[in-house]
């Protein structure tokens, strides 16, 4: 398997996919929505490009977290989409 994600030069390649797939099955949960459609729209968002940074330690928090993180982000954003 390719090396995507490093840490301090460990590889967390394999840590990151669970974390995702984690990540994705938690929200899917929630919005009652297919995992497949919720993979899409979360790879989409900010809140995966932040978490592809893994020099920032946001990798690091609980699933739920990010998941949590990933749903007020996407409130903002369709607030912000009703106001223009």
């Amino acid at each position: 398997m390719e090396t995507k994600y490093t840490y301090n030069g460990e590889d967390i390649t394999i840590d990151m996919m669970f974390k995702i797939e984690h990540i994705v099955s938690i929200l899917a949960e929630r919005e009652s929505k297919d995992f497949d459609v919720v993979f899409a729209e979360f790879t989409a968002s900010d809140t995966y490009k932040a978490l592809q940074r893994t020099n920032n330690n946001f990798w690091a928090e609980s699933s739920e977290f990010i998941a949590d993180e990933y749903q007020k982000q996407e409130r903002k954003n369709d607030e912000k989409m009703h106001y223009t």
